[in-house]
């Protein structure tokens, strides 16, 4: 199995509004730092499985919708428990969006991972199996 991953981060505020997040259920900011696997079982043309100039681009696409925001403000997550895994989910379905906005053929792809670290000591992945 092949894998492509790039890194890049996001600056996020938001709160966790339920009392079982503790002081989290506060407004409080992160810097996520986003890492977006890419994989396959095959190398497509030239032996790559995405052009990285391209990864880089899709990923920064979809971070821009969500950089130096305040998650809570935002309409389509307003009702949202917004936790790492939760938004490691929606990171991974906007990019699998936004390779098929691009013409990308996923069905090349075995998987797409986003993998978001909150801190030093904690991360939360999710992988969409294709």
């Amino acid at each position: 199995m092949y894998e492509l991953k790039i890194r890049d981060y996001c600056f996020i505020a938001h709160s966790l509004k339920d009392d079982f997040f503790g002081p989290a259920k506060h407004l409080h900011g992160t810097t996520y730092i986003i890492d977006m696997m890419l994989l396959s079982d095959k190398l497509i043309n030239n032996n790559i499985i995405i052009d990285i100039g391209l990864a880089t681009d899709i990923l920064k696409t979809v971070i821009e919708k969500y950089n130096y925001k305040n998650l809570d403000n935002l309409d389509e997550l307003k009702d949202e428990i917004t936790t790492t895994e939760f938004m490691a989910k929606r990171f991974t379905d906007e990019i699998y969006d936004e390779l098929q906005t691009r013409n990308f053929q996923v069905n090349k792809l075995s998987a797409i991972k986003i993998s978001l670290k909150e801190n030093h000591l904690a991360s939360a992945s999710y992988t969409k199996t294709i």
